[in-house]
């Protein structure tokens, strides 16, 4: 996700693309057995039209196509470089099953009344304006179709043992800068308030929790990689002690033995009234 109004630029990721990818891979795949369940849940059915916005380099694109295989899967994104990725990974996926748009979500230029399904995962904390990109997806959805949104609060981002002390601080110093760039990192306590007033009704919303334990530690320190913080430290957004403790501590989780990591991930879902 790339877009005018989004806090998110593939190509300017201090820890390089290769390492991105695989880092969003992980971010995609580790907790997807329990967002597919919730989102079966909110009625998520095969044979459905379904549309995911923000879709990237179609990591969750993927998923559902093998998931959902009498539906039709729409990926839409701003970001050329992350589609053409996608396109390519999922090259032998026929067009009668998988089609890639590039447009803002803002703007989509999809037609009125066509979605039974729409997903947007960890895009709203990007957004400038969410009202409005709630809005146009709306516009898209059949009359009785959902919107469910996968997103983060740093507020209650999770837990890691050994403590990296210094990253509470850190992660406020990051959303403050995400808030001047038009984004939000504390998104996920504001969902359901977003839908409601986008016109959605029937609003909910449940939290997903991924535990190193049980999905293995190697994708939370993909999460936590010290690099990404290194273009914040050479930026002046955090100052040098703040880098070398978050250094530090990085470096005690690895190596040590009884480390483990919880994130959570909010979930909420509006219908498009009939």
């Amino acid at each position: 996700m790339n877009d005018r109004k989004s806090g998110y630029h593939f190509e300017k990721v201090s820890i390089g693309a290769e390492e991105e990818l695989l880092r969003l891979r992980e971010q995609a795949l580790m907790g997807w057995d329990k967002e597919y369940r919730v989102l079966r849940w909110w009625g998520l059915e095969d044979g459905m039209k379904v549309l995911e916005v923000g879709s990237g380099p179609g990591f969750v694109t993927e998923q559902l196509l093998l998931h959902l295989p009498h539906s039709t899967i729409t990926a839409l994104d701003i970001d050329d470089t992350l589609l053409q990725i996608a396109r390519q990974r999922l090259k032998d996926v026929p067009t009668s099953r998988v089609t890639f748009i590039q447009a803002s979500v803002y703007e989509s230029g999809l037609p009125d009344d066509t979605y039974d399904f729409v997903i947007a995962r960890l895009l709203f904390l990007h957004l400038h304006d969410p009202i409005e990109a709630a809005l146009e997806i709306r516009r898209m959805l059949k009359p009785g179709g959902k919107l469910v949104i996968i997103d983060i609060d740093d507020g209650v981002f999770g837990a890691i043992q050994p403590d990296l002390d210094v990253l509470p601080s850190i992660l406020k110093k990051l959303a403050q800068v995400q808030a001047s760039r038009g984004g939000n990192r504390h998104i996920g306590r504001s969902l359901p308030r977003l839908l409601a007033e986008a016109g959605y009704s029937d609003v909910d919303m449940d939290a997903v929790l991924q535990h190193s334990d049980l999905h293995g530690l190697e994708g939370f320190k993909r999460q936590l990689n010290i690099e990404r913080f290194a273009g914040f430290y050479k930026n002046g957004i955090i100052a040098e002690h703040e880098y070398e403790d978050l250094k530090r501590s990085y470096e005690r989780f690895v190596s040590s033995p009884q480390a483990h990591a919880m994130m959570m991930f909010f979930m909420a879902c509006g219908t498009k009234r009939g």
